[in-house]
C-alpha cells in the first residue's frame, strides 16, 4: 500500500471467547494481504504466539509475528507497544498489522496508546524511542477495533463473581466483559453453534444496547470475512469512546417500552440526594435484571463531590466524579454558564446542580419498580430539614482527586469495588 499509513486491527476479548481462533483463521484466508501480528500474553511463555505461528506461514524469525508478554498492553506495556508497532511499520511494509490483546486487556487504553503514541501525559518515552527519535505512529494508524463475545458464556460470565488477575490489578470478570464490548467498531459474536436462536437473540439484544454504534457478526470458531475486520476505516476515537448506550441514553433520556426480547433501559433523576444507608441497602441487593448502570449521584453528607456509580453484571464499583459546579468560584461557575446554557434551566437557587442521573439497561426490567427503590432512597422532606452528618454512611472516603476528565470514556482511576453488605 504505497503512499498509505499501515492499518492496525486490535482484537479484544475476555479468556476463553476465541481471538486466538479468529485470528489463526484471519491468516488462513487472508489470500494476497501481508499480514504481522502482534501477540500480547500475560505469561513468560507466550503459548497464543505459538499457535499462530503453527497455523500460518508467519514466523518470528521473520519478524511478521512479535510477542509481547510478562505484561498487559494497555498498562505495563504500552511503550513496547509502540516500539514493537514503529519497528514493523519501519522495517517493512506490510499490507496491515493485527494485534491480540491479552484476556485482561481494556480496549480504550489500548486505543489511546495508538492514536496518541508517547504524547500520553502519563507514558515515559521508552529507550529506544528516544534514541532514535522515530514517531512510532506516523506509518500506521488505528483502523477497527474489534471485541470477540463468547455466546456461549456470555450469560454465565456477565452473572459471574469471578475476579481476574491483571499482574496485581484485581478485574471483575463481568465488568471487563462490558468495558470490550462498550469500545469498539466490530463486535462478533462467537461460538454461535452452542446456544440455541432464541438466547442468541436475547444476547445480541444486550449487546446492541449496550453498544449500539457497532456492527455485530455472528460466528462460529472464529470463522469472519478478513474485510470485514481489516482495513475498514470504522474506527474514530471520539465517536468510539461516546459511543456506549449508557451515554446515548443520557444525552437522549427516554423510558423506553418493552421491547423484543425484553432488553430496555430508562434514566433516573432525582434533584434531592440519596439517604446513604438506604441506598447503600439498595446497591446491597441491587436489582438482577440490571446488567448495567452508570452516571453520577448526589449522597447527602457529601456536599462537595458527586459520585460515579458503575455497574456491570455483578461489579459494582464507586469512585469520585468531580466537583459539583456550584461549589466552583463564581467566575468559573459563569464560564460553566456560558458553555453550558441549558445548565441555567436545571440550576437550583439553594443546591445548584447537585442531583444524580442514573442509566439502567437490563432485560426484563421492570420500571415502575426499580424506579420506586430508587426514589424510597431519597431523603424525604423531613430528612431534607435534618443533620445530614448524622446518617450512617458506609460508602468509601476517597482523598482529594484531581478532576477526573475520563470518568464518561469508561477510566477505572480511583474507583473501588464495593461489597456494602460484608
Amino acid at each position: 500500500m504505497p503512499g498509505e499509513t499501515t492499518p492496525v486491527t486490535v482484537l479484544s476479548g475476555t479468556l476463553g471467547a476465541g481471538k486466538t481462533t479468529t485470528l489463526n483463521h484471519l491468516l488462513r484466508e487472508s489470500g494476497e494481504l501481508d499480514l504481522a501480528v502482534l501477540v500480547n500474553d500475560m505469561g513468560e511463555v507466550n503459548v497464543d504466539a505459538d499457535l499462530v505461528a503453527e497455523s500460518s506461514d508467519i514466523s518470528a524469525e521473520d519478524e511478521e509475528l512479535i510477542e509481547l508478554s510478562n505484561g498487559c498492553i494497555c498498562c505495563e506495556l504500552r511503550g513496547d507497544l509502540l516500539d514493537a508497532i514503529g519497528g514493523l511499520t519501519r522495517d517493512r511494509e506490510f499490507d496491515a498489522i493485527i494485534v491480540e490483546s491479552t484476556g485482561v486487556a481494556e480496549p480504550l487504553p489500548v486505543a489511546q496508546t495508538l492514536t496518541l503514541g508517547f504524547d500520553q501525559s502519563d507514558l515515559d518515552p521508552t529507550e529506544f524511542y528516544e534514541e532514535t527519535g522515530v514517531e512510532p505512529l506516523e506509518n500506521c494508524h488505528l483502523d477497527t477495533t474489534v471485541t470477540v463475545v463468547d455466546a456461549h458464556q456470555f450469560q454465565e460470565a456477565m452473572e459471574s463473581d469471578e475476579i481476574l488477575d491483571d499482574d496485581g490489578t484485581e478485574k471483575h470478570l463481568g465488568d471487563l466483559l462490558v468495558e470490550q464490548v462498550e469500545f469498539c467498531d466490530i463486535l462478533l459474536l462467537n461460538k454461535c453453534d452452542l446456544i440455541d436462536e432464541a438466547t442468541l437473540n436475547e444476547i445480541e439484544a444486550t449487546l446492541e444496547i449496550l453498544q449500539p454504534r457497532a456492527e455485530i457478526i455472528r460466528t462460529t470458531h472464529g470463522r469472519v470475512d478478513p474485510d470485514d475486520v481489516i482495513a475498514t476505516g470504522r474506527f474514530d476515537f471520539e465517536e468510539a469512546s461516546q459511543s456506549a448506550g449508557w451515554i446515548q441514553e443520557l444525552r437522549e433520556p427516554h423510558a423506553s417500552a418493552e421491547e423484543e426480547h425484553g432488553v430496555t433501559s430508562f434514566v433516573f433523576e432525582a434533584r434531592r440526594p440519596f439517604h446513604p444507608e438506604r441506598f447503600a441497602e439498595l446497591l446491597d441487593a441491587f436489582p438482577k435484571p440490571v446488567v448495567r448502570s452508570k452516571g453520577h449521584f448526589w449522597l447527602a453528607g457529601r456536599e462537595e463531590r458527586a459520585l460515579m456509580l458503575n455497574v456491570a453484571g455483578q461489579s459494582i464499583r464507586v469512585a469520585p466524579a468531580g466537583k459539583w459546579i456550584a461549589t466552583l468560584p463564581p467566575e468559573e461557575r459563569e464560564e460553566h454558564f456560558e458553555a453550558y446554557p441549558d445548565l441555567k434551566e436545571l440550576w437550583d437557587d439553594e443546591w445548584g446542580d447537585r442531583g444524580s442521573q442514573l442509566v439502567l439497561i437490563g432485560t426484563e426490567m421492570d420500571h415502575d419498580s426499580i424506579r420506586d427503590h430508587l426514589e424510597l432512597c431519597l431523603l424525604t422532606e423531613e430528612e431534607m430539614e435534618a443533620d445530614w452528618n448524622t446518617f450512617d454512611d458506609r460508602f468509601p472516603t476517597f482523598e482529594e482527586p484531581e478532576a477526573i476528565e475520563d470518568a464518561e470514556a469508561g477510566e477505572h482511576d480511583g474507583q473501588e469495588e464495593i461489597g456494602l453488605a460484608d
